[in-house]
């Protein structure tokens, strides 16, 4: 079972930034390939919607509309580590991030860390 452990949430000002951060709890074995790795976010009462995304053979990206040009996706050094640079801050961007990484096809998700942005 592969665990996915973030950080980096908190509490920031309008036009503030913040460094989010996941990994894997332990390292994955070579025979398990990452195929993408993402970062979602929910608001209370809505649905959980992708904010950015990475596909590890190519580096492609994509990002959500609201957060082009603020947020970058960026996989670390250790492989199985990926960041969510999020600067210019704004207060709709407050929500539980949440990383997701695909593994050998299947779907594995972080336990949410809290982003909010005050006024």
């Amino acid at each position: 079972q592969v665990q996915l452990v973030e950080s980096g949430g908190g509490l920031v000002q309008a036009g503030g930034s913040l460094r989010l951060s996941c990994a894997t709890l332990r390292s994955i074995s070579s025979i398990f390939r990452i195929n993408a790795m993402a970062w979602y976010r929910q608001a209370p009462g809505e649905q959980r919607e992708l904010v950015a995304s990475i596909t590890t053979s190519s580096g492609t990206t994509k990002y959500a509309d609201s957060v082009k040009g603020r947020f970058t996706i960026l996989r670390g050094s250790a492989r199985n580590t990926v960041y969510l640079q999020m600067n210019s801050l704004k207060v709709e961007d407050t929500s539980i991030y949440y990383c997701n990484f695909i593994i050998s096809s299947n779907n594995y998700w972080g336990q949410g860390t809290q982003v909010t942005v005050s006024s």
